[in-house]
C-alpha cells in the first residue's frame, strides 16, 4: 500500500509536526464526481478564479475530523471501524444544488456546493447517528457537532455570493474512513462501510 507509515496509540502526544489527518466521508458517485468537477471548471470560469480546482477523487463530504497526527494512531483506527461497523442505515439521497463560501481565512475561502435545508434531513442525520457510534467507542472527543453539509470545489482568494446551481444529486451507498497525507494532496481509504439495514 505505498510507504509504510509509523503507528501509535490515538492517546499519545505527538512527537513531531502533524503528517496525517484522518476522517470520516462520503464520496459522490463516479457520475457525481464528473457533475461536480463540470459545476467546477464552470463556477471558476463565472467568477474568474486563477485557484486549482480539487481533483475529482479528492471530492468528498467530510462527516467527522477524527484529528491530524505525526503517523497514523492504530488504536484510533480500530476504534472507528469499530464505530463504523456498528451502524445499520440504509441508503440515502444527497443533493447538492447552492454554490457558496466559507469565511475567507489566511487569504483563502473555500468554495463550495451546498444543499438547500430541505434536502440535508437523512445526510445530518446519518452524521449523528455515526458520531454517537463514535461517543460509544470512546471518541467522543473527535464527533463533529456543528455539520455544514458540503462538499469543497477550491480554494479561493475572495469571498463570493451564494447562487444557484444545476442540482448535483446521488445516492449514498457507503462511507470511508479516509488517511490524508498533509501537503501531499493524496486520500488513502482505510475502511469502507456499506449503508444497509
Amino acid at each position: 500500500m505505498g510507504d509504510q507509515l509509523p503507528l501509535m496509540g490515538f492517546d499519545a502526544p505527538a512527537a513531531s509536526p502533524p503528517t496525517d489527518r484522518l476522517f470520516f466521508a462520503l464520496r459522490p458517485s463516479p457520475q457525481a464526481c464528473l457533475q461536480l468537477a463540470q459545476t467546477s471548471q464552470a463556477l471558476r470560469e463565472a467568477h474568474d478564479l486563477r485557484s486549482k480546482p480539487i481533483a475529482p477523487e479528492r471530492l468528498h463530504i467530510t462527516l467527522h475530523h477524527l484529528g491530524d497526527h505525526a503517523g497514523v494512531p492504530e488504536d484510533l483506527v480500530q476504534a472507528a471501524s469499530r464505530a463504523a461497523a456498528s451502524l445499520c442505515v440504509a441508503p440515502f439521497e444527497v443533493v447538492f444544488d447552492r454554490g457558496a463560501s466559507f469565511r475567507l481565512r489566511r487569504d483563502k475561502a473555500p468554495y463550495v456546493l451546498r444543499s438547500a435545508v430541505a434536502q440535508e434531513a437523512a445526510l445530518l442525520d446519518f452524521q449523528r447517528q455515526l458520531g454517537l457510534a463514535m461517543a460509544r467507542e470512546g471518541l467522543g472527543r473527535w464527533v463533529e457537532t456543528r455539520f455544514t453539509p458540503h462538499v469543497t470545489l477550491t480554494y479561493a482568494p475572495r469571498e463570493l455570493p451564494e447562487e444557484a446551481v444545476a442540482p448535483i444529486a446521488w445516492t449514498a451507498q457507503e462511507f470511508v474512513l479516509i488517511h490524508s497525507l498533509l501537503g501531499r494532496t493524496e486520500h488513502r481509504v482505510l475502511g469502507t462501510w456499506p449503508l444497509h439495514l
